[in-house]
């Protein structure tokens, strides 16, 4: 309800432009229907994530602090509103020929951020699964001593994403080219619409491939098995309340916002893993497949899917994070206040 206020402001801009504006001449029904889909991503994605970060901001202004996990999910949402806003936003601008940032350095710059915010949310959701893993350990155990000791260590963690990612992704800097004609960048190039990354040899290129699918499989696998963990202990969690009650007569409450979070955590890692592998299965396909090269298709799905988990992982953060939501809430009440006083003042 919250974020659909602020889409259809934004739903309404659009509508505006289309009206106003016509499709550019010479664009194809394929080329428009690609742009549609990032613009479909950047009215979804953008303001989702403002608004989560906004959320968070105003919470660490209020309280002068943030949860260990409250922190993730912000640097989370940073992280995807670059993901949705250099990559998605750019395109969207790029397909309607309102803007053109995509020569041999603009395409390195779009290409590294994306790669590096893109890989930083992937990590940062394994981060955060596997934080709330530890949560729901039993206070005294060798496991909670863990979380406090990740706790403390919070902004170690965060460089060393950061670290690992941003050099992971320096392909990109090195290898991406502007789109143009030349039919020698299929030779181990990989087409993406208004850019290509060519690699001197095919050897580099398998090998960035397989290091790059290494760095998405490995925190998939771990976030996997975090929340199988999480889902175990939800499950027989359920279970001992429901013997408390059939036994005592009494409701037996239980650790509610600790479960919340936990069940929100997985709703995100299954949205990811679901998502991200699409991802990762079409990166193989590109890799091994020549023909791909000629074409910007696969690339296309590729950006499209890993796009949709930045875009749509808001809408489960608001759903689902009471922070969030409530002080979502409470600007929208307030604007409602204002806006009465306005109102009345000039009548």
């Amino acid at each position: 309800m919250l974020l659909c206020v602020v889409l259809s402001g934004c739903a309404c801009d659009i509508t505006n432009y289309i009206q106003t504006y016509s499709v550019p001449v010479g664009m194809q029904s394929d080329e428009l229907s690609r742009s549609m889909l990032y613009l479909s991503l950047t009215v979804v994605g953008v303001p989702g994530n403002i608004a989560v970060i906004w959320a968070f901001l105003l919470a660490l202004y209020q309280e002068n602090r943030l949860l260990p996990a409250d922190a993730m999910v912000l640097h989370l949402a940073c992280a995807n509103l670059l993901v949705v806003g250099v990559r998605c936003l750019i395109e969207t601008l790029a397909s309607f020929r309102l803007a053109d940032v995509f020569g041999d350095t603009g395409c390195k710059a779009v290409i590294f951020v994306y790669r590096t915010s893109r890989s930083l949310s992937i990590w940062l959701t394994f981060v955060l699964s596997a934080y709330q893993c530890l949560s729901i350990a039993p206070p005294g155990s060798r496991w909670a001593s863990f979380r406090a000791l990740a706790a403390r260590y919070l902004g170690v963690i965060f460089l060393c994403v950061w670290v690992i990612n941003t050099c992971m992704s320096s392909a990109a800097v090195l290898f991406s080219l502007g789109s143009r004609n030349d039919s020698s960048l299929m030779n181990h190039g990989i087409n993406v619409q208004f850019c290509y990354v060519r690699f001197p040899s095919k050897l580099s290129k398998e090998a960035n491939g397989a290091a790059q699918v290494g760095r998405d499989v490995v925190p998939i696998a771990l976030m996997t098995l975090a929340s199988l963990i999480i889902l175990v202990f939800l499950y027989r969690h359920s279970r001992q309340v429901k013997g408390l009650r059939s036994g005592s007569g009494s409701g037996g409450g239980g650790g509610g916002a600790e479960q919340r979070a936990a069940k929100a955590v997985v709703a995100l890692v299954t949205l990811y893993v679901v998502l991200y592998g699409v991802d990762n299965g079409l990166w193989v396909y590109t890799l091994t497949v020549r023909k791909t090269m000629g074409s910007s298709l696969i690339s296309d799905l590729r950006i499209f899917f890993s796009s949709l988990y930045a875009a749509l992982s808001p809408l489960v953060i608001i759903a689902s994070n009471r922070k969030v939501n409530g002080r979502l809430r409470c600007v929208v009440q307030e604007k409602r206040i204002q806006d009465k006083a306005t109102n009345l003042s000039t009548t």
